[in-house]
């Protein structure tokens, strides 16, 4: 049976409890993966590969856009808004491929939370959530695959310097792009 879902003036909205708690729990990882690829940019410019370092400072601030989409969603919706603490991020990496390989593994991870949430929203028939979802799942593909290009580019220019020194460039001319989802 279906979860209805009221407002504070105990109005019927389309989403459900449980479809608002995913999308508060979102909010709070969205954040944190702003702050796990700041961490990133940090190691990145530690390590003297500032072009790197760019790319995840662009990529920052798309997490903490996509977090601010989900804010203003729930509020649309007159849902209120819990935010969280967000986790230090684990800054424990040996090389510059262990972080290429955690920043796929963390986009999985959110394409899997997304999609937990897709499916809620689709069991209830809430029709209007999973419009707005839809932007996320193709944005998630596309992280998915920046991030495998990433790993690519690496293993094939890591070991000559000139290459890397070249990709290191080229990252570094990424500007930020605002997402492109209208509420």
């Amino acid at each position: 049976m279906r979860e209805i879902y009221y407002n504070k003036d105990g109005e019927h909205i389309m989403l459900t409890e449980k479809v608002a708690k995913l999308m508060n729990e979102q909010i709070n990882h969205e954040f944190y993966s702003a702050y796990l690829y700041l961490s990133f940019s940090n190691y990145f410019v530690e390590n003297g590969l500032n072009g790197f370092a760019n790319w995840y400072q662009v990529q920052a601030q798309e997490e903490r856009d996509h977090a601010m989409l989900l804010v203003k969603y729930l509020q649309n919706n007159e849902v209120k808004v819990n935010y969280e603490s967000i986790k230090r991020p684990d800054n424990t990496w040996a090389n510059s491929m262990e972080v290429l390989r955690a920043g796929l593994e963390h986009e999985k991870y959110i394409t899997d939370l997304i999609h937990d949430i897709y499916t809620e929203a689709q069991e209830n028939k809430d029709y209007r959530s999973l419009q707005f979802l839809d932007w996320y799942v193709k944005e998630q593909g596309e992280e998915e695959m920046n991030a495998n290009e990433l790993i690519k580019k690496f293993e094939l220019f890591g070991d000559d310097t000139r290459a890397l020194y070249l990709l290191d460039q080229e990252l570094e001319a990424r500007v930020y792009a605002a997402p492109s989802l209208v509420l």
